[in-house]
C-alpha cells in the first residue's frame, strides 16, 4: 500500500484521479489539494465520491505531501516545475499530468506554451510516460511526464508504421476531434452548451501545444524528424478522442500483423479487426486505446483509427497506469473498468 496526494483535485483530471484511485487496492489518498475549495469536503464537490473518499481539500501550502510515496499533478501548465523538485528530494515519485517536462526542449516548450520554463534541469531526468514506448525507464522513474490526450491516441495509431519505416514520414497526418473536457473545468465561451452543443468545428490549425509534442514522440521512433500535419477539433460530447491518422505506403506488407504484434502483450491497446470502426463510447471511462486499420479502395494510403477516453489513457488513467508501472503493482491493477454503454 502506498501513500498518495494530488496536487489540483478540482478539475476534470483530478476527479478522475479520484475515482480511479479510490478504488485502487494498493493506493491510500492522503491529502488533495486546492487553492479555493480548502477546508471542503471531496465529497460535497463530487458526490459520485460520496463513501469513497472522506477527505478534505488542504490549501497547497498545508499539504503534507512530503509524507506521500507518490503524488499527481492535476494542475495548469507551469504549477509542476515550481514544486517538483523538494518533493523529489523528499523521496517522492511524481507524476505530471501537465506539459511541464514533456518536451525535452526547453526554448521549444516557452516558445509553445509562454513562459519561462522554471526548472531545465530537471527536463532530462523527466520520463515521458507512454507505458507501450517507456515502460522500462518508468520502472526506475523519479519524475514522469504524463502524455497529453491528443499525443496518445496519435502516437499509439502511428507508431507500428513510423518504428518499422514502411510509410513516408515526410508527409503524416492527424485528424484528431475531442470532447469539451478536454479543454478543462473552465469556464469559456467556446465550451458553453450553447456555444459547443450542435457544432463542429476546427481549432489550433496554425499550430497546437500537442504538435511538438507528437512530433518528438514519432520522430524518436523513426530516429529522424518527421513531418506531421496536426488538426484538431471540438466536437459536442463530454469524453472521447478520435484520430483520424493517414500515412503513405513506401514498402508493402501485411499492415494488420504488423500492428497485432506490436501490441499483442498490450493490456490497454486493442488493435480491432480490419476496417473495423472504433467508436469513442466503446472506450468511454475506460483506460483503453482501439485502433483499426483501413486500407481505401486499396489504394496507397493507410488510414488508422484511434479512440481513447481523453480523461481516462488520455490522463488520469494512464497516470495510474504509470504509477502502477514505478511501484512494482500489476499494470492493470485499478484499471480494469469495462467501458460505459451507452
Amino acid at each position: 500500500m502506498i501513500k498518495v496526494g494530488i496536487v489540483g483535485g478540482t478539475g476534470y483530471t483530478g476527479v478522475e484521479l479520484l475515482r480511479l484511485l479510490a478504488q485502487h487496492p494498493q493506493a491510500e489518498l492522503r491529502v488533495i489539494t486546492s487553492r479555493g475549495e480548502a477546508g471542503a469536503a471531496v465529497a460535497d464537490m463530487f458526490p459520485s465520491l460520496r463513501g469513497r473518499v472522506g477527505l478534505r481539500f488542504v490549501a497547497p501550502d498545508e499539504a503534507a505531501l512530503e509524507s506521500c510515496d507518490a503524488v499527481f499533478f492535476a494542475t495548469p501548465n507551469g504549477v509542476a516545475m515550481g514544486q517538483v523538485r523538494s518533493l523529489l528530494d523528499a523521496g517522492v515519485r511524481v507524476v505530471d499530468l501537465a506539459a511541464d517536462f514533456r518536451l525535452k526542449d526547453p526554448a521549444e516548450w516557452e516558445k509553445w506554451y509562454g513562459m519561462k520554463h522554471a526548472a531545465p534541469e530537471m527536463i532530462p531526468e523527466a520520463v515521458y510516460g507512454l507505458p507501450e514506448v517507456n515502460r522500462e525507464q518508468i520502472r526506475s522513474a523519479r519524475l514522469v511526464a504524463n502524455p497529453g490526450c491528443y499525443p496518445t491516441a496519435v502516437q499509439l495509431g502511428f507508431l507500428p508504421l513510423i518504428e518499422s519505416g514502411l510509410v513516408d514520414t515526410e508527409h503524416l497526418i492527424a485528424d484528431a476531434k475531442s470532447g469539451v473536457s478536454g479543454a478543462g473545468r473552465k469556464a469559456e465561451v467556446h465550451t458553453l452548451f450553447s456555444e459547443a452543443s450542435d457544432n463542429f468545428k476546427a481549432y489550433g490549425v496554425a499550430g497546437h501545444r500537442h504538435l511538438p509534442e507528437i512530433r518528438q514522440g514519432l520522430s524518436a521512433a523513426a530516429g529522424k524528424q518527421v513531418g506531421l500535419v496536426f488538426v484538431p477539433h471540438l466536437t459536442p460530447m463530454v469524453r472521447g478522442i478520435h484520430a483520424t491518422l493517414y500515412a503513405q505506403v513506401r514498402q508493402e506488407a501485411d499492415f494488420q500483423v504488423l500492428f497485432e504484434a506490436r501490441y499483442k502483450a498490450e493490456p490497454f491497446v486493442d488493435v480491432m479487426p480490419f476496417a473495423s470502426h472504433p467508436d469513442t463510447r466503446s472506450v468511454r471511462a475506460a483506460n483503453t486505446c482501439r485502433i483499426a486499420l483501413h486500407r481505401p479502395q486499396g489504394g496507397d494510403t493507410l488510414v488508422v483509427l484511434s479512440v481513447i477516453d481523453n480523461l481516462v489513457k488520455g490522463a488520469a488513467g494512464q497516470a495510474v497506469q504509470n504509477m502502477n508501472i514505478m511501484f512494482g503493482f500489476d499494470e492493470c491493477t485499478g484499471l480494469s473498468q469495462i467501458p460505459v454503454l451507452p
